[in-house]
C-alpha cells in the first residue's frame, strides 16, 4: 500500500514537471497541486492526525522543547527533571524537607548579602519583592477547570455506551495504568511520562512515514480481529436504548 502511495506521488510529480516544461496554464498547475494535496490527505496518519506534530504539541516554545528544536533548552529541562527525580527517588528526599532547605539557603544568602553590602557601602541594600500575579493564578485556575470539565464530559460520553470500541479501549488503558501505578510510585511515573514526551514525539517526527505505514497495517489487522470478536461475542450482548431522554 505504501508503494502504491509513492507511485501516486511520483505520477503527480511527473505531471507537475511536465506541466512546467510544456508551459501549461495556471489552471492546470492548480489542478495538479490540488491533486497532490488530495493524495496527501488520503495517507494514513497515526491516530487520524491532520496537523503536523509541532502543532499537535501546542506549537511555540513547549513544542520546540519536546521536539528538540532548541537542543540547549530541551537538555536543560530534561536535566532538571532528572535531577529532581534523583533527589526524590534515589536520594529519598522529601518535598517538605527540600522546600525547607531551599528556604534556609535563600534566607542565608540574602542575609549575608544584605549585611555585606551594608558593611561595605554603608547603605541599605534593596531586596526585590517577590509576588505571584493574580492574573497568572486566575488563568491557571480557569485552564485547569476547562480541562477537568472536558475530561468529565469525555468520560460521560464514553460511559453512555454509544461507542463500544472506545469504551473497551479506555477500560483497557485504565487497567494498564493501574498496573503501572502498582509497580512504581507517582514521582517515577511522572518522570517516565516526562522522558517519554521528550523522546517519542521526536522519534515519531523523524520517522513518521515508516511509523504511519506500520501503524496502518496494525490498524487493518486489528479491525479484522475486532470484527470477528464483535460478530461472535459483542453483538450478542443485550444493550438498552442509546437515545437520550428529553426532559420537558
Amino acid at each position: 500500500m505504501a508503494e502504491n502511495k509513492e507511485s501516486v506521488f511520483d505520477q503527480i510529480k511527473e505531471k507537475f514537471h511536465g506541466a512546467d516544461d510544456s508551459s501549461s496554464s495556471d489552471d492546470e498547475k492548480s489542478k495538479v497541486v490540488a491533486a497532490a494535496e488530495a493524495a496527501k490527505a488520503k495517507i494514513f496518519r497515526l491516530f487520524g492526525r491532520e496537523k503536523p506534530v509541532h502543532q499537535i504539541l501546542g506549537g511555540g516554545k513547549p513544542a520546540d522543547i519536546f521536539l528538540w528544536k532548541d537542543k540547549k533548552a530541551s537538555a536543560a529541562v530534561l536535566g532538571g527533571a532528572t535531577a529532581i527525580w534523583i533527589l526524590f527517588e534515589l536520594m529519598e528526599y522529601h518535598l517538605l524537607t527540600l522546600v525547607c532547605h531551599l528556604l534556609i539557603l535563600s534566607l542565608a544568602l540574602i542575609f549575608l548579602w544584605a549585611n555585606a553590602t551594608h558593611l561595605i557601602t554603608k547603605s541599605t541594600p534593596h531586596i526585590p519583592e517577590v509576588s505571584i500575579p493574580e492574573k497568572l493564578v486566575v488563568d491557571i485556575a480557569l485552564s485547569l477547570r476547562y480541562e477537568i470539565n472536558c475530561g468529565l464530559a469525555a468520560l460521560r460520553e464514553i460511559a453512555s455506551g454509544r461507542d463500544l470500541k472506545k469504551f473497551l479501549a479506555v477500560i483497557a488503558g485504565l487497567w494498564v495504568l493501574s498496573i503501572i501505578g502498582n509497580c512504581t510510585n507517582l514521582v517515577t511515573l511522572i518522570y517516565i511520562v516526562f522522558v517519554t514526551l521528550h523522546s517519542v514525539p521526536f522519534l515519531y517526527n523523524k520517522y513518521e512515514d515508516e511509523v504511519d505505514t506500520f501503524a496502518e497495517k496494525v490498524t487493518i489487522e486489528f479491525k479484522k480481529q475486532y470484527a470477528v470478536v464483535h460478530a461472535k461475542y459483542l453483538s450478542k450482548i443485550p444493550r438498552g436504548p442509546l437515545k437520550d431522554k428529553k426532559f420537558q
